[in-house]
């Protein structure tokens, strides 16, 4: 798809996924010849920055679901690139450690994700880039969910069904 056939769209929903959909295709591909993909090279990173982290804890740093984040730690558990540890302060949790195998893959990785990093703000220029990540930062920290279901009115009963007639 070109960039032409992209419409500007009112829906801030849209206009987000599409934009995320688009830099993580191009993050995957340069970080493609390290095997991992964009959400991998982020566990790795928060695993080997900040050493062993809960599910949850980690869960909640990326903005991610719990049971999200369990599916994408699969492929690193099944590649021995991290490691269910017993937690320390609780045994009945567990914490993601990476391995010396994963330590590996992060390094081979880091070059070709500062790369992609170079090339985003080169495309979209450093002072753009930087107000991104500070106005995503905010939108990431916006407190909605159940307050904004809670004030929500019942559905309209004149919204149309999803069945086919």
């Amino acid at each position: 798809m070109s960039s032409d056939d992209l419409q500007r769209t009112l829906c801030n929903c849209l206009a987000l996924r599409q934009a995320s959909r688009h830099v993580t295709q191009f993050y995957d591909q340069v970080l493609a010849p390290s095997g991992l993909r964009t959400t991998q090279y982020s566990i790795l990173h928060h695993v080997q920055s900040q050493g062993p982290l809960t599910v949850n804890a980690l869960a909640e740093q990326l903005v991610m679901d719990p049971s999200t984040l369990t599916h994408n730690l699969r492929p690193l558990l099944k590649d021995g690139f991290v490691v269910l540890e017993v937690g320390r302060t609780d045994r009945r949790q567990r914490a993601i450690a990476i391995t010396p195998e994963g330590q590996a893959a992060y390094r081979k990785a880091r070059p070709l994700w500062l790369r992609a990093q170079a090339d985003f703000e080169r495309a979209v220029g450093d002072t753009q880039a930087s107000a991104l990540r500070d106005l995503l930062a905010t939108v990431a920290r916006t407190q909605w969910g159940e307050a904004t279901a809670a004030t929500a009115g019942p559905a309209d009963s004149r919204a149309p069904s999803r069945r086919r007639r």
